[in-house]
């Protein structure tokens, strides 16, 4: 139902550019028609009737020489118009339909890491390589190719960094710190970050030092 909503608005939003265009070429052909239309009325004028009439004229071409630098102004301005409803209807359509399945592919990327670390340390326990490990090793290559769907929609994970930052970080623990310039420190990615679109969709948790 909600991607019928879509196409709706989808459909009306391109229904009122056509409008605007169908408006833009009526002003042009109103114009033409009276410019044509005087050029007629000149030409069946008697000679002394032009003569007197040669102000009037002059007048109303200088009315329409007004007319066409307004309709250039016009112009410009649906030409604005008509780029600004593109964007919006194309920012409304990545926002409400692209950002879930962004969503869902990122919590999926977190299920497969966990999977991958847990597949890992079982085949270590081991001490060789076993049908586990190959396991493993596929579930690297099905993240590996996850992250080239992620990076075609525009998603890029957060680099490592030493240092916490609020705008991109989540601590989610801290760990005493023995010197003050170890406070803030990284020392370890808990569960990786993302920015789509420039934007922080899920900022990186991390494990960081505190100095007391």
């Amino acid at each position: 139902m909600e991607s019928h909503a879509h196409a709706g608005w989808t459909a009306s939003l391109d229904r009122l550019l056509q409008e605007f265009s169908v408006l833009n070429d009526r002003i042009k052909t109103v114009e033409n028609a009276l410019s044509k239309r005087l050029d007629q009325l000149a030409a069946a004028m008697p000679q002394a009737k032009q003569v007197d009439l040669a102000a009037r004229f002059e007048k109303i071409d200088e009315q329409l020489t007004a007319i066409r630098s307004s309709e250039s102004v016009n112009q410009r301005l649906f030409d604005a118009l008509h780029e600004e409803l593109l964007k919006y209807r194309d920012n409304f359509l990545h926002e409400s339909l692209q950002q879930p399945f962004i969503h869902d592919l990122v919590l999926l990327f977190d299920h497969l890491n966990s999977l991958a670390e847990q597949m890992g340390t079982a085949a270590n326990e081991k001490g060789k390589r076993t049908h586990l490990a190959r396991w493993r090793d596929n579930l690297k290559n099905a993240i590996h190719s996850l992250v080239e769907i992620l990076h075609r929609f525009e998603v890029k994970e957060i680099e490592p960094k030493e240092q916490v930052d609020r705008a991109l970080h989540r601590v989610v623990s801290y760990e005493p710190a023995d010197y003050p310039d170890e406070d803030g420190r990284i020392i370890k990615r808990v569960r990786r970050g993302f920015f789509w679109r420039g934007k922080v969709i899920r900022p990186e948790e991390v494990i960081a030092k505190r100095f007391n």
